[in-house]
């Protein structure tokens, strides 16, 4: 069972866009569980709905317009990868935090497929619930902007990923990239300015099939930066026993 351990509601993590406050739209067939997170969340200063089940909660993101969805894996008509699927085919690029089974790679791997942004596992901590979201809402205020007439489109600095084209263009410049050190790229676009680490890497861009080995990312990372990085300033950083940045080169004082 979720935990009902108190949180912390902070000055502006429960904001939206345009500075308004965000809206959860809160997906899940098992009354108490939303129960608790939806007090929880309106607590915290959030704007929520609940859903009970896939068609409810999509009829409630073409009016509740949310900033995020918590998604239950398990529901009664169709389930949550159904749900985040239809969401990403009818345009809505809403953040999706995925509610699954304890220890259910399958879900994990699914719900990454399909869009997730992040998962939580079955009995988890309210606390824990509320502070994904946060995570996940500011990474998304901080994401490369895409094309207003392309939505396949990444951009970050100079940097240029057309996912409908699998281009790659750096100052103008096209770079070839292998699949993997594309998807890598991708990620860390989509991540920019947060610090990932190896093993978030691993189950982002390898979705679980590879063994588990940082060294594998160690030497993605190491080639991608040499075509990446070749145009100043650097924007792939290692940041030192935590992980890897897609940011501009900080500047002292």
């Amino acid at each position: 069972m979720a935990g009902r351990g108190a949180v912390q509601a902070g000055p502006t993590y429960g904001l939206g866009t345009g500075g308004r406050v965000a809206k959860i739209l809160v997906v899940d067939d098992e009354p108490n569980i939303c129960a608790l997170l939806s007090a929880t969340l309106r607590l915290t200063d959030f704007d929520v709905r609940v859903a009970n089940a896939g068609r409810e909660a999509l009829i409630a993101a073409e009016e509740f317009e949310p900033d995020l969805v918590v998604l239950d894996v398990m529901l009664p008509d169709f389930d949550g990868f159904e749900v985040a699927h239809r969401l990403r085919s009818s345009g809505r690029r809403v953040p999706v935090l995925f509610l699954t089974a304890r220890d259910a790679v399958e879900d994990r791997i699914s719900g990454l497929t399909v869009g997730g942004d992040d998962y939580v596992t079955k009995p988890f901590s309210l606390e824990e619930v509320v502070l994904r979201i946060r995570a996940i809402l500011r990474r998304s205020r901080t994401e490369p902007e895409a094309d207003a007439d392309d939505p396949g489109v990444l951009r970050y600095a100079d940097l240029e990923l057309d996912e409908d084209a699998h281009e790659v263009r750096r100052g103008g410049q096209l770079i070839d990239l292998s699949p993997t050190e594309f998807n890598l790229l991708r990620y860390l676009m989509t991540n920019a300015g947060r610090v990932v680490s190896k093993a978030q890497i691993l189950d982002r861009v390898w979705s679980y099939d590879f063994g588990g080995d940082g060294r594998i990312v160690e030497s993605y990372v190491y080639y991608l930066r040499r075509k990446i990085d070749k145009i100043e300033p650097p924007l792939i950083h290692t940041v030192r026993g935590v992980g890897y940045a897609l940011r501009l080169p900080r500047t002292d004082g």
